[in-house]
Formats: structure tokens, sequence, C-alpha cells
């Protein structure tokens, strides 16, 4: 069942407006009629009911998300399958993104962050200790309301730590630019994961962009792996600065010891409490215990990982502004060396391969065939340094654009889905006006198919229809009649916005009693019987019509006086 405005699931879900798209659903706002709240309803597209797959990680969000009561992370109040269709009912949070607001307002103040942080890692910690990994988290699954609170969202592709996965042994799940190093690699996920992911979250607030890219999402696992993360602005406080670094060590063992000991840390750090922050986090003084920034991530059992639930923020006025830290330079000699640890060893161990190959030829060959083996090897080895050359592939600079998957979503869904694919360089441009439900969705976009990664992508969005303009007051040629007279109103104004049409007008009378129409209301006015003495108010407004209804406001008074009709005997005396 496709889902509209007005469609009722579960027999008590009406539906009013779609608030987002994403990949696997829509959201859409309800109505529930049995106990009159409103809620959110995430319906899972059509495309994806037929695949065992999908539809079992939607059961799993509903089941996941249900685990956990906690005030950080979204309730789920139902899930439901019927006509085709599957659907899980939840608390509707207003407010935006963490994602929508660093894209308007860039880099955040670091007490801002603290908050954010602090939030967000006690609602962790209430899913890790139902055993919930949460797996993904990043700025768009953290939504914050306008009184400053965070809420968790989005347990798709979470897991209970001791159940069986539903992805395949190795697979990647979760956002590439927040992926732990663990993840990258393949490993299962644990509660450090998530700590590593909301390091990177704090990281692009504090400095307004992502601590490792690449030309494609391979590149950036591989930074994840690999790379340092750059120096975050001199202007964070550096115990700030070693709080997030802790989150984003490579070696989970280094990062802060549990999502509530982060949350702690965050708290104190907020109220400017140095000491109280680094006995949860004893990286804060800036001990970092770090030995290198590649590790080779030991096997675990299982592939997969949890989810996980929200905090909230405090305000924080940071006490002292600090110089940029020194362990991060140090560490960049030794990052360099680690990357070279495993070609050097391969190299190694190709020569040897080489020279045993070698040595067995010359014993099991005559005398002549010897100068000729000793030759040809001495020339390959000098062609194994060249060789991570020829086998690098070179750095990816296109992808594809798939418009089907682009139209429908918001822009910022769209920015961000094309972001994920490597395409940076995105624009808006106004598109047709819609009805007020598909207002800011996207309707095309440009160009579609292969494309540069640095090319300009023009997104076409749906605008609203204009305003409608209140009118002035109506005109009458005479303003003082008698009981039984007619009153002529003229001068009705109208301006509908382009794509409507005048629908009608609409008079209002202050006191009905004292005169009633004769004609309908029209652009040139209309007509009115005085049927009692009095002062009348006479006003009125249109309505414009077409795929948006708009009204127009009521225009200013025009007032009537209604006299008492003559007395026969008067005129006779």
């Amino acid at each position: 069942m496709r889902p509209a405005a007005g469609i009722t699931f579960g027999g008590r879900y009406e539906l009013s407006s779609r608030i987002a798209v994403g990949g696997m659903g829509e959201v859409w706002k309800a109505s529930d009629s049995i106990i009159g709240r409103t809620v959110a309803i995430k319906i899972l597209k059509d495309e994806y009911m037929g695949d065992p797959g999908f539809l079992e990680r939607f059961r799993a969000e509903a089941r996941h998300a249900a685990l956990v009561n906690h005030e950080g992370i979204a309730n789920v109040f139902d899930y439901g399958e019927e006509q085709g269709s599957a659907y899980i009912v939840m608390e509707l949070v207003p407010g935006e993104p963490l994602s929508a607001i660093v894209d308007r307002e860039g880099r955040l103040p670091a007490n801002r962050v603290l908050g954010i942080v602090a939030q967000t890692a006690t609602s962790l910690q209430a899913a890790h200790d139902a055993g919930l990994v949460h797996r993904d988290i990043k700025p768009g699954n953290l939504l914050i309301t306008p009184e400053g609170r965070v809420k968790i969202t989005d347990f798709g592709i979470a897991r209970i730590a001791d159940q069986v996965p539903l992805t395949a042994t190795g697979q990647v799940m979760g956002t590439v630019q927040y992926l732990a190093p663990e993840q990258a690699s393949g490993h299962a996920a644990t509660p450090s994961t998530d700590i590593y992911s909301l390091g990177i979250v704090a990281y692009e607030c504090l400095a307004g962009k992502r601590p490792f890219t690449g030309e494609s999402q391979v590149a950036i696992a591989m930074a994840q792996i690999n790379d340092t993360p750059p120096e975050l602005p001199a202007d964070v406080p550096e115990p700030v600065r070693n709080l997030v670094m802790s989150c984003l060590s490579k070696d989970a063992a280094n990062r802060p010891e549990s999502a509530a000991k982060l949350a702690q840390a965050a708290a104190a750090l907020h109220r400017g409490n140095i000491e109280l922050a680094a006995s949860y986090v004893p990286q804060i003084r800036g001990e970092q215990n770090d030995p290198t920034a590649t590790v080779v991530m030991p096997q675990q059992p299982g592939a997969d990982a949890a989810t996980t639930a929200l905090p909230r923020t405090q305000v924080m006025d940071p006490t002292v502004a600090l110089a940029d830290g020194g362990e991060e330079l140090e560490e960049e000699p030794e990052k360099k060396k680690s990357r070279w640890t495993w070609p050097l060893i391969t190299l190694l161990a190709l020569l040897l391969l080489i020279g045993g190959g070698t040595a067995i030829a010359l014993l099991n060959n005559g005398g002549e065939a010897k100068p000729t083996e000793t030759k040809s090897t001495s020339t390959k080895t000098t062609k194994p340094p060249t060789t991570p050359t020829k086998t690098t592939p070179p750095p990816v600079t296109s992808g594809t654009i798939d418009a089907g998957k682009i139209v429908g979503m918001s822009y910022d869904e769209a920015a961000a889905y094309l972001d994920g694919l490597g395409f940076s360089n995105v624009t808006p441009k106004n598109g047709s006006a819609v009805p007020d439900d598909q207002v800011g969705l996207v309707s095309d976009v440009s160009p579609t198919g292969k494309a540069e990664f640095n090319e300009l992508i023009t997104l076409t969005v749906n605008v609203a229809f204009g305003t409608v303009n209140t009118p002035g007051a109506p005109g009458t040629p005479n303003s003082t009649v008698k009981v039984g007279d007619s009153i002529v109103l003229q001068g009705f104004a109208s301006s509908c916005p382009a794509g409507l049409q005048l629908g009608a007008y609409e008079v209002q009378l202050s006191d009905e009693s004292l005169a009633q129409a004769t004609t309908n209301a029209s652009a040139s006015g209309a007509t009115l019987r005085a049927t009692a003495a009095g002062t009348l108010n006479v006003t009125y407004s249109y309505r414009c019509e077409g795929p948006q209804q708009r009204e127009s406001g009521v225009s200013a008074p025009l007032t009537i006086t209604i006299q008492p009709q003559d007395n026969p005997d008067d005129k006779e005396s």
C-alpha cells in the first residue's frame, strides 16, 4: 500500500503529511485515532517488501529500539504489516537532525558540543546496558529538539551483541565517514565502536568538517584504519581536544572505558572541572597511550554489533583557551612507520621466495644454466619495490548518479546521500510550486549517470505556492441607508499567486440581523438588503484554489448606518 495523506494503517494511524524519505522507507506524521496522539510512522518502501533481508532488518529496528526505554532514544510504540506494507510507529520528535545544524552553522562552540556528547553518550550507555551497539552513530541520526535535547534514532543496522548477525561475516555496516577502524576492517562492533563514531561527530562539530575524507568509500575506510586525524582548531580548549582525540584512538583499549565514563567526563568539562573529567577519562590530561596510528585489530567472533541511546546537553563555558597539544604531532612519524610495515614484510617474503627458488634451480640444473638463472634472478630482485605502484588502483574520480534514488528525498537528505557517494559540489535550484506536503522535496537532478566527483550537481527542489494578500475595505456609493433599502458593495479585490486561481468571495457582517445578502459576492461586489436599524460593519475575504488552497485575511471594515423607515403619519402631518 503506497502511503498518502488520509490513508490509515493498522486501523488507527491516519497519515497527514510526509516528514522525510530515507533509503529504506518514508516517515509520515500521523494521528492515532484511538488515543488521540500524534506520532511518526516509518513505512518500508514497497520495493523492499519482497526482500527478506530488508524486511527482517526493518523488524529488527522496531525490536531493538523497543528494548531500551530512555529519554534520549526515540520511543517505538507499535509495529505492523498489512496489505503488502510494513510500518513502525514511533515518537514524533520535534526539532532537526544535528547534520542540518552543522550544515547551517558550521563550527559549533565547544560547550555546546560537550553537551551533545554528554547526552548522546548517556543514551548510548543505556543501549549498551541492554546489549545493543548502534553501529551508525552520525549527525543525521541525532535529532536535536528546540529545547536542546538529543534523541538517537535509526536502529536499522543495530544488533544484539550475542545475536546471529543479519549480514555476512566480514560485511561492513554503517556510514563509512563515521566507521571505527575495527568496523572498517570487518571485525565485530563493540560499545567502543559507538564511542569512536561519537568522537567523529564531536570532531566534525568542533572543526566544521570530518577528520577523514577520500575520493572513494574504500579510501575513507583505509584512512579510518591508518591515518591520524588532523589537529582540531587552536581555539578548541586542550582538555576538550584531548577528550575527542581519546575517542578517536585506533586501539579501542585506549578510548574512554565506557559511554558512561565519556558522558561523565564531558559533563564535568561542561562545568569547567578538568580534574573531575580526567578522573573519568585520564587522557584528558594529555596522557595519550595510543602507541601507533595503525593497529592490527584482533579477530573477534561475530561480524556485527548493535544499537544505542541519547543524553541531554548542558552548557559549559570553556574556562581555558589552550594551545595545540604535542602528542598528536609525535604520532605522525609513527603512523608513517606503521603504514610501511606490512609492505616491507611482504617485500622481504617475496625476496626470500625468489632466493629460495633460485637455490633450488641451481641445485637441479646443469652448470651452464646456473649463470643464466643467476642473471634472471638478479634482474627480478630490482622489480619488487615497484610492485605497490603497479598494483595500487588509480584514484576514483567519478561515480554514478541514479535519479530514481534521489527524487522524493528532501534536499538535505539528497545532498548527504550524494556526499556519501563522493559528490560534494551540490547546489539547489527552485522548482515548481507544489502542495504544501511536497515542499522541499527533490523533483529532479542534473546530471545523472556517470559524473565526476567535482562536477556541479544541481538538485531541483519543490517550492510552495505564494501567499495571498489581504484585501482593502469594500466601497459603497451610500454609507447611510434606511431599513428596506439596498446596500451596494463595490471594489472587491483579489490577488492569487501563480498557479492558483480565484475561487470565491465571502462577505462577513458584524450583525446578521441588520442585513441579508440578495446577490452572491463576485469581483464586482455584492448587494445586501437592510432589515433593521443600527450600525453594520461589512468585511470580505477571498479564496484561491488549485493544487493548493489559499485563503486571504479579512479586509478592513466598511461601516454602514441603517436608519429606521420614515413613518407615513409624519409625512401626512
